[in-house]
């Protein structure tokens, strides 16, 4: 099933916030707890909050880094494809 390209910022938003998410709650889940009884529990939870924040922030900030990106390209060297 392929979507309508419409929801192409959302998709993007869902899936950056969620690997992200992921990655960074378990990386700080671990720094500050260590390989603790029942960590792949508290890091669940940890990742199920920071998801859950991740995801409306990368929506709002999304647009504004690829307008700073674009502004930082030269698009003389972009190849027509």
């Amino acid at each position: 099933m392929k979507l309508n390209p419409k929801y192409q910022n959302i998709l993007f938003a869902f899936f950056m916030a969620m690997f992200m998410s992921f990655l960074m709650s378990g990386v700080v889940s671990f720094i500050n707890l260590g390989l603790v009884d029942g960590f792949f529990i508290l890091w669940m939870q940890a990742w199920l909050m920071t998801y859950a924040i991740a995801f409306p922030i990368v929506i709002f900030v999304a647009p504004l880094v690829r307008k700073i990106v674009f502004s930082l390209i030269d698009r003389s060297q972009i190849q027509a494809k």
